[in-house]
């Protein structure tokens, strides 16, 4: 009985947390776009290949509308991509070298930090030693 109120009772949407982060805004637009200009010029040149077996006269001029359209439907793909490119190269990139490079920075200026102190603390232990043998020698007259 407790297996079927659990069964009933299970959620018909659960949310997972997504693998891939989103793309950026300018990125995703050219995408849209890119998507809308091959659509476009998917249409045509099956409308041009249907009118050049039905012998319409709207073959020829799809035809060469879809010449047209393939070369821009080629630059809004290579607009996506350097779109992409441009922004990561002005956003910068989380890549594995760097997130390692990156480690190993904080590893070297915690090493650096630790060593730091440590003269410090030093150089603390050799002005009291100074200051107490000073002392000494004043109040031995010296």
């Amino acid at each position: 009985m407790v297996a079927r109120e659990a069964e009933v009772r299970r959620e018909l949407w659960v949310d997972e947390p997504a693998t891939r982060r989103r793309m950026p805004d300018p990125v995703r637009s050219s995408a849209v776009r890119a998507v809308l200009v091959l659509s476009v010029t998917l249409i045509q040149a099956m409308v041009a290949f249907f009118g050049t077996l039905a012998g319409s006269w709207l073959a020829f001029p799809m035809v060469v509308s879809s010449v047209a359209s393939t070369v821009v439907a080629t630059w809004a793909v290579l607009d996506v991509w350097v779109t992409r490119q441009v922004w990561n190269q002005r956003n910068g990139v989380v890549s594995a070298p760097s997130s390692t490079a990156r480690q190993l920075r904080r590893e070297r200026r915690l090493a650096r930090r630790v060593e730091k102190a440590e003269a410090r603390e030093e150089s603390r232990i050799r002005r009291r030693e100074n200051k107490g043998s000073r002392e000494s020698r004043s109040l031995s007259g010296v």
